[in-house]
């Protein structure tokens, strides 16, 4: 069997889309892809709201946290998805990614808490899919979501 397929979830902030769409891509795709996300301008810390909403649907991990981009630069990544515009246009080059995609989501900050769970169930509804068509086609007992 070959190992996970390792995945790049890149925001500017990296504290409520990327850490939502690393959270539900580990909890749905765990057989074939290790998400991991970043910022490229790393806030520090994560959403609380978006925290309190990955609880709620058990995704949350402890290891989640918002990362600067130097933190993972190394990693050699089958796939880059950038969620925000600004980390599109900001994306550094990565040495070690295969291809690098753009699926935008609007940023739920400052906004209602429903917001928080309609951009989740966008990320599910648009994210994973292209996902599981990038990197799961190997392994056909992935999840279903």
């Amino acid at each position: 069997m070959s190992s996970k397929k390792q995945v790049l979830i890149l925001c500017t902030g990296n504290s409520c889309r990327s850490i939502m769409a690393e959270a539900l891509i580990n909890a749905k795709l765990s057989e074939c892809v290790k998400a991991q996300s970043s910022g490229v301008k790393a806030s520090g810390k994560v959403n609380p709201h978006a925290q309190a909403l990955l609880e709620k649907k058990g995704y949350w991990k402890s290891e989640y946290h918002s990362k600067v981009i130097e933190t993972v630069l190394d990693t050699a990544f089958d796939l880059v998805v950038t969620v925000c515009d600004n980390a599109k246009e900001t994306c550094p080059m990565f040495p070690k990614a295969v291809k690098t995609i753009h699926v935008a989501f609007e940023d739920p900050s400052g906004k209602a808490v429903w917001e928080y769970e309609k951009t989740l169930n966008l990320i599910k509804e648009k994210l994973l899919p292209i996902i599981k068509q990038e990197l799961c086609q190997f392994n056909s007992s992935y999840k279903q979501f």
